[in-house]
């Protein structure tokens, strides 16, 4: 992929005295009094400002937070605690903009804050009015909100195309850098570790990492539907009857390019979902009509693990079963800390796998950590992320 870098801008000396734009990811959790809970997101954005001050530039960022009823004001929707939150992390002040739209005064060395981008109306429909207003007030857009790449608004998209110049800030880059060596130029064996309560939710993801991977691990409810597909019994597990071809077509497909998915060879059961039920281990053949699967077992574990072990690219999405139980949870754990001790390069994304990574405490083993969830998802899809394909237009 071919996109300018703000990093090349810095280096070129192509920054001082340019009034800077930047879309960041700065949409934090807060508490009911509007206090930030967790302010990661803010922390990873200042790399991008930090660079555009020091290269002398006058530096306005925005993102949006919450969803807003666009053309109105809402201060439990504002920007208010973030630009708190910024100043303290940058050590100069950072004055949020309520109505900047016509015109922002900042001088170079300065960093604004622009209000909630979605309070303007047609924010989220890419109006094109708008989105020439936004490229007036800059001489270089900054895209570094790889969270919002998916969606194609204002200040993702419609922006970069009438701004002077659009590039990637350092975390767009180094999100579409690991991707494109997972998915686009990977080192093979390359195997994807797809997990979730349901195939509808990703079957085009299934599809498209079918036709790519040598080795294709499916766990939690999705493991349930080929695993039916295959022709074991599974009880009263969740499944989803009306995909069973799918899945059959995927295995396949597969087979026949000489990759495969996986089947357990033992799982781990309960006759209830719940926190207390207690779990037994039973071979594949063996799940009787009342039970629940709930995990891989520990025989499947060892085979998966010695398979990620072999890998030399990893993308993982999802855990292998319900990991919130302990007592369903080693399946995951397995598997996490394959991918944690691999040598593979491995890509790891979705709500459900940071929540994994956060409690086997690995975030530090796994070669890249992706925030950008449903945009993460549609990369792996195959989909043309569209504030990632102006930026390559752009560039050209």
């Amino acid at each position: 992929m071919q996109f300018k870098r703000l990093t090349d801008l810095v280096e070129k000396g192509e920054l001082k005295g340019k009034r800077v734009f930047i879309r960041a990811d700065l949409n934090v959790p807060q508490d009911a009094k509007g206090n930030i809970t967790e302010d990661t997101r803010i922390r990873a954005s200042m790399p991008a400002v930090e660079m555009a001050l020091k290269a002398g530039a006058a530096v306005m960022v925005t993102s949006h937070l919450g969803r807003p009823t666009e053309g109105e004001f809402n201060e439990s929707e504002s920007l208010m605690p973030v630009a708190k939150r910024m100043s303290e992390l940058l050590g100069q002040p950072v004055e949020l903009k309520r109505d900047w739209i016509d015109g922002v005064d900042v001088k170079p060395g300065q960093v604004v804050l622009l209000e909630n981008a979605r309070f303007n109306k047609g924010e989220k429909k890419n109006d094109d009015a708008l989105s020439k207003k936004m490229a007036a007030l800059c001489d270089v857009y900054v895209n570094d909100a790889f969270g919002t790449a998916h969606r194609a608004e204002a200040t993702t998209y419609g922006i970069a195309q009438y701004a002077p110049i659009a590039c990637a800030g350092p975390l767009m880059a180094a999100e579409l850098d690991a991707l494109g060596k997972a998915v686009d130029h990977p080192a093979h064996p390359l195997m994807a570790v797809v997990g979730g309560a349901k195939v509808s939710g990703k079957l085009t993801i299934l599809k498209t990492l079918g036709g790519k991977v040598d080795n294709l691990i499916v766990g939690g409810g999705i493991a349930n539907t080929f695993l039916k597909a295959a022709g074991y019994e599974i009880g009263r597990s969740l499944v989803e009857e009306e995909l069973l071809e799918e899945a059959k077509s995927i295995m396949e497909m597969m087979q026949k390019r000489g990759a495969t998915v996986p089947i357990p060879v033992d799982v781990i059961c309960a006759k209830e979902f719940a926190a207390s039920a207690p779990a037994s281990v039973k071979k594949v053949d063996a799940v009787e009509a009342d039970d629940m699967i709930l995990d891989i077992g520990p025989e499947t574990a060892k085979m998966l693990a010695d398979l990620i072990g072999k890998a030399g690219t990893i993308v993982w999405n999802g855990p292998v079963g319900v990991f919130e139980f302990d007592q369903f949870g080693s399946g995951t754990k397995a598997v996490s800390m394959a991918i944690a001790d691999s040598k593979a390069f491995s890509i790891a994304g979705g709500g459900d796998t940071l929540a994994a990574i956060a409690k086997y405490d690995i975030g530090n083993r796994i070669s890249y950590i992706s925030t950008g969830g449903g945009a993460f998802l549609e990369f792996l899809e195959g989909k043309t992320l569209p504030a990632v394909e102006i930026l390559m237009q752009r560039a050209q």
